[in-house]
């Protein structure tokens, strides 16, 4: 049997996979990898923030990674510099200015180390109930915008000229990202977060035949991967959240070799029977 800590660990991983398969999709689709690290990066700050002030760490988190983000957007349209050296300043200066917070706090004991590479076996019930709810509310969302946001990822101008509103879209779509960043700290911690959205979906993206089968399977691959890598860590004493991104990178890499000639095999058979 399998204990309570380890099962509630299992939920808890499920449900940020689900979630963050398919926002990892648009990450690939618009090469925004660099963009999810600066948000990963600047949940350091909302931690620090949240002990500062004694609020909740994943509202906390969610409110300056929600701040990173339209400030990003605003610095875009004024800022004389690109946008790959914009993320790059306010990804490490929210990370540093995160840990001179912290180190400031020495009547503060902070599992730093937890915070960094997440520690999803210590997730309470409650953190479950707020994976759960903040992942249903931002599948809704991202449901409700998915036409308007494809239709901006493969054409800004066409979507705009049909009436999609393409920059709201793109401003709930990073809204969106701080939820899933902010929900997710704990399972995999604030390095690692980037890996977990990008990686199933990378793999995902090998062995689908369109955009919404993409997606599915970004949170299946992404869901086999926090299977995978719990118990894993559970038989060779190995750290989780690494665990679950190593097992992410295996399906990546079998992507390459078995899982995708099985995929060609189950098209060919398919493809037989439906000439038969």
């Amino acid at each position: 049997m399998l204990d309570d800590f380890f099962t509630r660990a299992l939920v808890a991983g499920l449900g940020v996979a689900i979630v963050a398969g398919p926002l990892g999709c648009f990450i690939i689709w618009r090469r925004l990898a660099y963009f999810g690290d600066t948000l990963a990066h600047s949940a350091l700050l909302g931690v620090a923030l949240a002990f500062l002030f004694q609020i909740n760490i994943t509202l906390s988190v969610f409110l300056v990674c929600a701040l990173i983000s339209m400030l990003l957007l605003a610095l875009q349209r004024r800022a004389t510099i690109s946008a790959d050296a914009l993320l790059g300043l306010l990804s490490h200066s929210a990370l540093a200015v995160g840990l001179v917070c912290l180190a400031f706090m020495t009547w503060v004991r902070v599992d730093l180390m937890g915070f960094l590479f997440g520690d999803i076996l210590a997730v309470s019930k409650a953190d479950i109930a707020i994976i759960y709810g903040g992942g249903a509310l931002t599948l809704v969302v991202l449901c409700f915008i998915w036409r308007s946001l494809f239709a901006s990822t493969v054409s800004y101008e066409l979507a705009e000229a049909e009436g999609l509103r393409p920059e709201f879209a793109n401003s709930i779509f990073m809204l969106l990202m701080a939820t899933v960043i902010a929900i997710s700290m704990k399972i995999v911690g604030v390095l690692l977060i980037t890996a977990l959205l990008i990686i199933p979906a990378a793999t995902a993206r090998r062995l689908s035949g369109g955009p919404e089968q993409m997606a599915i399977l970004a949170a299946v691959c992404g869901a086999m991967a926090v299977v995978g890598g719990l118990f894993s860590s559970l038989e060779w004493d190995t750290p989780t959240g690494p665990s679950i991104v190593v097992v992410a990178l295996l399906l990546f890499i079998l992507s390459f070799g078995p899982i995708k000639q099985l995929k060609g095999h189950l098209s060919f058979a398919q493809k037989e029977s439906n000439d038969g």
